[in-house]
């Protein structure tokens, strides 16, 4: 029998100075932030419209009109994220996907290459697993499938960091719960990827001027 599966996006609202940190450096404050519309509305458009129920975008932030008429042209729920820290967030909505759904998939917004075949692989993963997992190569992850939840997966993990990855895994191992890594995939979060996002057909005036010619 088939697992019902919601699935759920955290990230936050497009505000210069409070997205892509680490990419202000390379294009101001108002060029992260276009960046970070960008991968938001992509992710929106292209992550598959049927497969999953309920599909909600939980927002950190206030969202504006443009993204809110987005989100609902594209059968998304745009929900405002509970408090505490990210793995605190994730614990609360994990709990909620819970408790109306066999199975939730966490994603984040910033990952292009994420598409419904990798979503498709981690929901049939979670037909005989508890957890799969979409790691990233920077040490994270840009999916987290789950059938079950427990505090001790979330709690004190350096969020952010190139450990996140590995110390989830161990948490994994210490609950003795059974799971599977997926391929592993980038996202943008360094100069460097946005060469890779450009490749992809996906351009933002912001940066052009940074790319290698």
């Amino acid at each position: 029998m088939s697992l019902s599966v919601s699935l759920h996006m955290l990230a936050r609202a497009p505000e210069p100075g409070l997205v892509k940190f680490r990419l202000i450096p390379t294009l101001g404050e108002d060029g992260a932030c276009d960046l970070q519309r960008l991968l938001l509305e992509h992710a929106l458009i292209t992550l598959p419209p049927d497969d999953f129920d309920p599909r909600i975008l939980w927002l950190d932030g206030d969202p504006d009109e443009s993204l809110e008429r987005l989100a609902a042209e594209h059968g998304w729920t745009l929900i405002e994220q509970p408090p505490g820290d990210l793995g605190e967030r994730m614990r609360r909505i994990v709990t909620l996907g819970l408790s109306s759904n066999d199975a939730v998939i966490l994603v984040c917004n910033d990952c292009p290459v994420l598409d419904g075949d990798y979503l498709a692989a981690a929901r049939e993963a979670l037909q005989e697993r508890d957890v799969v997992v979409g790691p990233a190569e920077d040490g994270g992850f840009v999916l987290l499938g789950l059938r079950r939840v427990d505090p001790l997966l979330f709690a004190e993990i350096p969020w952010g960091c190139e450990e996140v990855l590995a110390q989830t895994c161990e948490r994994l191992r210490q609950l003795g719960w059974e799971h599977l890594l997926l391929p592993e995939l980038w996202d943008v979060d360094r100069p460097e990827d946005l060469q890779r996002l450009a490749e992809l057909g996906i351009h933002l005036a912001a940066y052009a001027a940074v790319l290698p010619r």
